[in-house]
C-alpha cells in the first residue's frame, strides 16, 4: 500500500465467516482472496480450517501469484481444553504446520476457541503447555509462530490478569504474540499501553475498531486510536504485518463491502496521516 512504511497490511477472513455463522462463504477462499487483492491489501491470513480446496498449498499459491498477495498467517483455532492436545488437535496443527512448510515466513497464528472461563486458572495453564508445545513443532519446521488472544466473555484470555498469566507463560525462543486491537480494548485495557508492556512479544498484528455497542464497529468508525497506534509501530521499525480482521455488524450481510472499504480506509486516511 505504501513503500515508505516498515509494515505491510493483509486481511482475515472472519470477516466472510461473520456471515451465516461460515456457511454463506463456506468453500469460497477463492473469492475473498479476488476481494482482498482488489482492496489493495498484499497479504491474506485464512482461517486453517475453513479452507476448502485451497488447503492444498500448490492451489493456494497459484491462486495467490494470481492476484499478487502473501500468505501472511494462517490462523490454526481449536478449543484446547485438555492438559495436552487431543490426538484431533495434534493432526490438524501437524497438517497446518505442514502447509506452511510451503510459504517461508508466513506465521502460524494460534488461536484458542472460547469455551468458557470455568477451571481458569488450570486452563490457563494448559493453554500456555499446548501453544508452547505446537510452537515449538512449528519452530523446528522454521515456521515463525505468534498467538492471538481473543475476547469473548466465554475466553480465557481477555482481561490484564488473563493477559499477564498467559503472556508471561508462553515461550518466547518459539512463539511471539498478536496484539488484536479491538479484542485488548474490549476488554478493558488500552491497547497501546498493553502493547508496549509485551513490546518485545509483538511479531504480528491484528486491526478490528470498537465502539462498546455492544463491542466491534467497522474500521475508523470506532474508538481505537489507530493513527497512534500505527505511529508508535512505524516509530519502532515493526516490519511484520497488520492484518484487517473487521468484525463490524456490516459483515454479516456485505463482508465484500468491508473488506473494500478497510482498503481505502487505511490508504486514504491511516496511511497518509501517518508522520
Amino acid at each position: 500500500m505504501n513503500s515508505h512504511i516498515p509494515f505491510r497490511f493483509g486481511s482475515e477472513v472472519y470477516t466472510w465467516y461473520m456471515s451465516g455463522n461460515g456457511t454463506t462463504y463456506a468453500g469460497r477462499l477463492s473469492h475473498m482472496i479476488d476481494i482482498i487483492s482488489q482492496a489493495g491489501f498484499t497479504g491474506i491470513q485464512p482461517i486453517f480450517s475453513w479452507m476448502g480446496a485451497l488447503r492444498d498449498p500448490y492451489l493456494l499459491a497459484d491462486k495467490l501469484k494470481e492476484q499478487g498477495l502473501e500468505l501472511a498467517a494462517l490462523s490454526l483455532a481449536l478449543e484446547w481444553n485438555g492438559a495436552e492436545e487431543t490426538a484431533a488437535e495434534r493432526a490438524e496443527a501437524d497438517q497446518a504446520i505442514e502447509l506452511l512448510r510451503h510459504f517461508p515466513e508466513a506465521i502460524l497464528c494460534t488461536v484458542q476457541i472460547p469455551t468458557g472461563r470455568h477451571d481458569l486458572a488450570e486452563r490457563q495453564q494448559n493453554l500456555i503447555n499446548i501453544v508452547n508445545a505446537v510452537s515449538a513443532r512449528a519452530t523446528d519446521q522454521g515456521i515463525p509462530c505468534s498467538f492471538h488472544p481473543n475476547s469473548p466473555h466465554s475466553s480465557i484470555i481477555r482481561t490484564a490478569d488473563d493477559y499477564r498469566v498467559v503472556l508471561e507463560g508462553l515461550d518466547a525462543s518459539v512463539t511471539g504474540w498478536t496484539p488484536d486491537v479491538g479484542h485488548i480494548i474490549n476488554g478493558e485495557m488500552d491497547p497501546l499501553q498493553k502493547m508496549q508492556e509485551y513490546a518485545h512479544l509483538i511479531n504480528h498484528m491484528h486491526y478490528k475498531d470498537w465502539d462498546g455497542t455492544p463491542e466491534f464497529a467497522l474500521m475508523g468508525q470506532g474508538k481505537v486510536d489507530f493513527l497512534t497506534i500505527t505511529q508508535w509501530l512505524k516509530d519502532r521499525q515493526y516490519s511484520g504485518w497488520i492484518v484487517c480482521e473487521d468484525e463490524g455488524k456490516e459483515a454479516l450481510d456485505d463482508p465484500d463491502y468491508v473488506t473494500l472499504h478497510d482498503g481505502r480506509w487505511i490508504t486514504e486516511e491511516l496511511i497518509p496521516a501517518l508522520k
